[in-house]
Order: C-alpha cells, then sequence, then structure tokens
C-alpha cells in the first residue's frame, strides 16, 4: 500500500467516527433478543445430546457439533460484552460476559483485556505479543539461527496453526496466566478463579450426569463425549475466522512510529463474505474491518452499518471462504513489498542480513 493509496483511504472516510455513531449504541431489547436465540438454544442442544446419548453416540456427537456452532454465537456474545459493546449497561455486560465464559471456558476478564490489547496494536509491528499469533517479518526471519527458523516453521505450520493450535488454546492457553506485563494482577487472578469455577461448574454437571444411578464414571464419561467436541467445534470455528481476517493480502502492517489506526482497521482487517448462516454462527465477524474500527458496535448492528453505509466497503478486502484457505499458509511479513508471503517466496527475495 502505497502513500497515495493511504492519503485516499484516509480522505475517503475522514468522517468516519460520525457515520459510526448510530450504530455504536447497544439496545436491551436487540441484545436479549440473542440471548434468547443463542443460549437456550445451545442448552436445549446440549440436553438433546445427553437423551441421544443413551440411545446412539454418533446422533449425540452430531448434535455436539451443532451445539458447537452455537457456543461460538455464545463467544461473540462474552466477546461483546468484553468491549461494553452488547448490553448500555456495564454491569450487565460484565454478568453476561462471566456466565458466559462457564459454557465457552475462556475466562472473561483476562480474555477481554488481551483483545482489546490487540484491537489497540493491530497491525502494529512493534507489539505482536499479546492477542495475536507470532508475525515475523522477513528480516527478522532472515536473522534467526536454523534451529530458531525450524522452530518458527513448525509454529506456523497448518497442522499446528489449525489442529494442535486450537486444541492448545482452548485447554491450556486459557488456563494459564501468560502475560506477566505489570498492572495485569487483577486479569491473572481473575483468571484462575475462573479456572476454580469451572471445576466446581464442571464437576456439579457431571454428577447430575450421573443420575438417578449416581454412577460418576458413567456421567462424567458422557460429560467429556458430549462437551469435549463441543468445545472443539467452536475453538476451531472461533479461531478460524478471527485468525483468517488479518493475513490476507493486500494488508497493512507498520511500526508505531508510521501506525495509523483508521488504516489498520480497514486495510488490516478484511471482509469475510459468508453465507448468512455463517454470519449467524460467527455473530457477524465477517464484518471485521468495521468491528476493528468501532469495536464498540454491537455485532447486531454490523450488518446493519455496512449496508447503510457502503464507503466502508470501498477500500477494504473482501474474502470468502474457498479464497480465503491460501492465507492459511501465508507465514512472514514482507516489509518491502508490504505484502503477507509463504516460506515459499523467500527464495524470491533478497533482503539483507
Amino acid at each position: 500500500m502505497n502513500i497515495h493509496q493511504e492519503e485516499t483511504v484516509i480522505q475517503d472516510l475522514k468522517d468516519w467516527k460520525q457515520l459510526i455513531k448510530p450504530y455504536a449504541t447497544p439496545e436491551n431489547g436487540l441484545a436479549w433478543k440473542q440471548i434468547f436465540n443463542t443460549i437456550l438454544p445451545f442448552v436445549g442442544l446440549f440436553i438433546l445430546a445427553v437423551i441421544v446419548y443413551e440411545y446412539t453416540l454418533w446422533g449425540s456427537l452430531a448434535i455436539s457439533f451443532v451445539a458447537g456452532l452455537f457456543l461460538t454465537r455464545v463467544f461473540i456474545i462474552q466477546h461483546d460484552c468484553g468491549h461494553q459493546a452488547f448490553f448500555p449497561d456495564r454491569k450487565k455486560n460484565d454478568r453476561t460476559g462471566f456466565i458466559t465464559s462457564f459454557l465457552t471456558c475462556i475466562p472473561y476478564t483476562y480474555w477481554a483485556r488481551s483483545h482489546n490489547h490487540h484491537h489497540a496494536h493491530q497491525g502494529q509491528l512493534d507489539t505482536r505479543t499479546i492477542g495475536d499469533v507470532t508475525l515475523l517479518t522477513v528480516r527478522e526471519y532472515e536473522q534467526l539461527s536454523k534451529f530458531e527458523k525450524l522452530k518458527y516453521r513448525v509454529y506456523r505450520s497448518v497442522p499446528v496453526m489449525f489442529i494442535i493450535g486450537p486444541v492448545y488454546y482452548i485447554f491450556i492457553h486459557n488456563r494459564i496466566p501468560f502475560i506477566t506485563l505489570k498492572g495485569w494482577d487483577k486479569e491473572r487472578k481473575a483468571l484462575l478463579k475462573t479456572n476454580i469455577y469451572l471445576l466446581i461448574f464442571f464437576t456439579v454437571v457431571g454428577i447430575l450426569l450421573s443420575l438417578p444411578n449416581f454412577d460418576l464414571i458413567a456421567g462424567f464419561k458422557k460429560l467429556a463425549f458430549i462437551y469435549v467436541p463441543i468445545l472443539i467445534t467452536f475453538v476451531f470455528t472461533a479461531i478460524w475466522f478471527f485468525y483468517m481476517q488479518h493475513q490476507h493480502n493486500p494488508n497493512y502492517k507498520a511500526w508505531k512510529k508510521d501506525w495509523e489506526y483508521l488504516l489498520a482497521a480497514i486495510k488490516g482487517s478484511s471482509y469475510y463474505r459468508l453465507p448468512a448462516i455463517f454470519n449467524f454462527f460467527t455473530g457477524n465477524i465477517g464484518y471485521h474491518h468495521l468491528h476493528h474500527l468501532a469495536p464498540k458496535i454491537p455485532f447486531y448492528k454490523l450488518q446493519k452499518c455496512s449496508r447503510e453505509n457502503p464507503i466502508f466497503q470501498k477500500h477494504v478486502a473482501e474474502i470468502t471462504l474457498l479464497g480465503s484457505l491460501k492465507y492459511a499458509f501465508y507465514t512472514l511479513w514482507d516489509e518491502e513489498n508490504n505484502q503477507m508471503i509463504r516460506f515459499s517466496q523467500l527464495k524470491k527475495l533478497r533482503v539483507p542480513v
């Protein structure tokens, strides 16, 4: 992206704050509607999976898959609560975010702060460690030792990023307070408390599933068989859609001294053009450029904002499910050409170390 293109984007969207303002307004009625069409079906599907489990394991597993998609939408509710963008009231947001974290197993306070950090620094090359996947520039990669290069290649490989990574993320990354920065004591303690609450919550659920015979082994076996696939479906789906929307070309990344918030949102995020059913389950996260531009817009107003303000679509990279598959192989940022590249493209570059 050259200077002229950047200036064009900035000029065309100079009034973006005014355009966004009518939509950055959470509403109680619309928020409760999402509770009813998301959390109630999720709980119902879980109960149905428990009942069907007694007759057919495959049927129960299929229901768990659908429940996992609803859990993705439950997480979007939690996510918006973390942005204080679901209900108009902070207490309602925090309470709802805390309650939904029991279902998603994602610690509300800790995750919300790390995610808000991602929003404040997305596309900023100086800050790539919190709330985001580690990304190296070509120059940084070339300066690594052979062993460090191997480690990075393994880390950014498709099996690690999209198979091992999601499992690690839900069962380890969100269980341990890896962020040790000063001023994060409250969030670290909240994460550890969440682990205790989750242990109590799922212990109670496991006991309930062991009734009426009070067969604890059978009860917890049933819980694991049903809920682990739900979690895996949810985290695979969420990671794919959140991650893919920053891997496209053309893209925007810059060092802090040159970084522009507007450009990071519009050019560093994408518009994922999805079928209506995917928009439903992912809570309109496909409008990622709008979400990054104004995280105070509730997910239930993103589509309306985009439809009524086509100017926001003018400069954004539009991606599709099929077209985005290649982004899974983008692993480095080429500063010289301002683009994401694959390891296989390195040979074509001449980067002095």
